[in-house]
């Protein structure tokens, strides 16, 4: 351990940045991390100290549910008192779930915990994940004034860097994967890392970090199409163990004014279930005094999710639920904005 020097632990998940093809049968293996300074030698010029966890065996994201998001906040709350940064390496098709879950997981947070990955291998030419881990330690690692520049817990991708729990993967292809619609980059990486300050949360006072590690999985979600059945309704509103449903609405929170449909919605609120408006579009929010058809769930008690992504959506039902909020309370709690998931007007 260099002593006195700048301590960044790199946290190893999975997924594509932490693979490395095999010269000669071409397949892709994880590469060892306790190496990272080999494999990125240029990670020696900042002069930190990187140590490394990995998790055995390797998740791909697609695997990711509550029990990992909470593996992965006790993991940070163990070694909270000894790094001054976390960097995680992590899948991108759901690396914008485990962002949120952690931005509410990791309460009084005053550290930076900065997620990214890449779409291909940090071991090949063209790699996108050298650029990106490298920016992801170095703004783990700023501080000024003796407080660190973004303490909060961020996606890097791609030259930006993003309040987690505002983004979602939009780009499987292109190495530009993550768009944040509805808030602004927290930081710009060019030929100098430009922080955005205005838009970045700092503690008002010194805090004691808080990991909530309880979830609660009981959600489901009810995407609305035209020409949805009655079937089909019914049968998520009343999946048995469902505490509260996300419905995934038409533009700024529209939803069809039949009867029946309105029904099967009050007769589920009734029943304690909540019901999350979400809008399907990427940007902008649900206003749902903008029209009579949401004006009429607004009536019936359904929750305005506002400019809420859909992957904090599920994370902060999960984490509200699992603290024990249920019904009213839960809905009550849901219009609050808790790690700044949701813009308040």
């Amino acid at each position: 351990m260099k002593s006195g020097s700048t301590s960044i632990l790199i946290i190893y998940t999975g997924g594509t940045i932490g693979m490395k093809q095999n010269p000669e049968t071409g397949a892709l293996a994880p590469f060892n991390f306790e190496q990272i300074e080999q494999e990125v030698p240029e990670l020696k010029k900042f002069g930190f100290n990187l140590c490394t966890y990995s998790f055995d065996p390797p998740i791909d994201s697609s695997d990711n549910n509550p029990d990992f998001w909470s593996k992965l906040a006790a993991i940070i709350g163990d070694n909270y008192q000894s790094y001054d940064g976390f960097v995680i390496l992590h899948g991108t098709d759901t690396m914008s779930f485990t962002a949120s879950a952690l931005s509410f997981m990791l309460e009084g947070l005053s550290k930076p915990v900065v997620l990214t990955g890449s779409q291909l291998p940090i071991g090949m030419l063209r790699t996108d994940g050298k650029e990106n881990l490298i920016s992801a330690i170095e703004i783990a690692a700023s501080i000024q004034n003796g407080q660190a520049m973004v303490p909060e817990v961020t996606i890097f991708f791609e030259n930006r860097l993003y309040r987690g729990n505002r983004t979602t993967k939009h780009n499987s292809e292109h190495f530009n994967a993550f768009r944040s619609d509805n808030y602004p980059p927290l930081a710009e990486a060019g030929i100098s890392i430009k922080y955005n300050y205005p838009f970045i949360h700092y503690p008002t006072q010194e805090q004691r970090l808080i990991v909530h590690t309880q979830l609660d999985s009981s959600i489901a979600v009810l995407k609305l199409f035209p020409g949805i059945s009655e079937n089909v309704v019914e049968s998520v509103l009343t999946t048995k163990g469902v505490k509260a449903v996300i419905l995934e609405t038409y533009g700024s929170g529209n939803a069809p004014m039949q009867n029946w449909f309105l029904k099967k919605l009050e007769y589920a609120i009734n029943n304690n279930i909540v019901v999350f408006n979400v809008t399907q579009c990427k940007a902008g929010g649900v206003d749902m005094d903008k029209y009579e058809n949401g004006l009429m769930l607004k009536r019936l008690g359904v929750v305005s999710g506002r400019d809420i992504t859909y992957e904090a959506a599920v994370a902060k039902l999960m984490f509200l639920l699992g603290k024990g909020f249920y019904g009213k309370e839960l809905a009550h709690e849901l219009e609050k904005s808790i790690a700044g998931e949701i813009t308040l007007k």
